[in-house]
């Protein structure tokens, strides 16, 4: 099963740009900021990213957004993520991006994208991996983080731009006040993409719904607690993007034993997997795969069918899902 996993091609939805920060490289990072508390020993990094709660897992993640201080500091991350990613056979990623924190701290919107598109273009050309980017609201900051992330968003229009998403803590953070700027991006073309029902219990999934259009749910772990709200993410076709490992180290849920994913799919809810913040909660999106097949009891035809609901659910092109749904379908160990 492993072996089949490593083979498999895969496509992620959710995952963080700074949160797929590998340990080597947030410890070169450390140790060109020495006045960051974050460790350049990057054994140290272990300890260091292991989180009692999530308000301390926003924590120790925005002491990392810290790291970042130049435009070569996010070039340099963005091709080392791509990197990654294509060791693992994914073909295609959606990465989660939060321009307010690198704007916040003195890079300029255009110098961040132009960045990112480079190395995008990168990693593609190097790896062979295509990305796309959601832009997010990190829902600590509030409005003002709002309103620079959407004009980053429509005045920049980065090429690779494909959703609009909102991360971050959920308690204090209601979504409805988000809703004008959802509505303006989803005017633009863009989808919707909110972070919900991670940390909370479904109101804030049925607020990312109604309140912000949301298509796809990040995380939305708590919609199993919800009768109604199963059948109306299984009737309406909107997707969770589901991070096991994620969802226990932040103290989300108990243990991987009771995580709610067999829950969700059995009420006949559309679940990708992914990684979320791989090396800050020692995982990758292969490992989450064998952890969904074990809680699932899925076998090889179960987990092509796992890769290809990410392609389905994806923003890519249609001509990038034909081809790795034909990619899929002839994986082999």
């Amino acid at each position: 099963m492993q072996d089949f996993v490593a083979a498999l091609p895969k496509a992620e939805l959710h995952v963080h740009h700074v949160g797929s920060a590998a340990p080597d490289t947030v410890a070169r990072l450390a140790a060109r900021h020495p006045d960051s508390p974050v460790p350049s020993d990057p054994e140290a990094l272990a300890e260091y990213f292991t989180f009692t709660d999530f308000a301390h897992f926003i924590e120790v993640y925005l002491s990392v957004v810290d790291l970042l201080r130049t435009p070569e500091d996010i070039w340099i991350l963005t091709h080392e993520v791509g990197r990654d990613l294509a060791a693992q056979n994914v073909r295609y990623a959606e990465l989660t991006m939060t321009p307010y924190t690198s704007i916040a701290r003195g890079i300029a919107a255009e110098a961040y994208v132009e960045a990112i598109e480079d190395a995008r273009r990168a990693v593609e050309r190097d790896f062979g991996t295509a990305l796309q980017w959601i832009f997010d609201i990190p829902g600590e900051s509030g409005l003002p983080a709002a309103d620079v992330t959407l004009d980053t968003a429509l005045r920049l229009q980065p090429d690779a731009l494909v959703g609009f998403g909102l991360g971050g803590p959920e308690i204090g953070v209601p979504r409805p006040q988000f809703a004008p700027h959802f509505a303006a991006a989803r005017a633009a073309g863009l989808h919707s993409v909110p972070h919900a029902g991670e940390s909370t219990g479904p109101q804030s999934i049925w607020d990312s719904i109604d309140e912000l259009g949301a298509e796809r749910i990040g995380h939305g772990i708590a919609a199993a607690q919800d009768p109604a709200l199963l059948e109306r993410l299984a009737a309406d076709g909107i997707v969770l993007e589901v991070c096991p490992t994620s969802n226990v180290c932040t103290r989300s849920v108990p243990s991987l034993e009771e995580h709610p994913l067999p829950s969700l799919v059995e009420a006949g809810v559309t679940v990708t997997i992914n990684s979320d913040d791989p090396p800050m909660f020692g995982t990758t999106l292969n490992a989450e795969y064998e952890i969904a097949a074990e809680l699932l009891g899925l076998d090889e035809a179960g987990l092509r069918a796992l890769a290809t609901a990410a392609v389905d659910a994806s923003f890519a092109p249609e001509d990038l899902k034909s081809w790795l749904r034909s990619e899929i379908e002839a994986a082999s160990a």
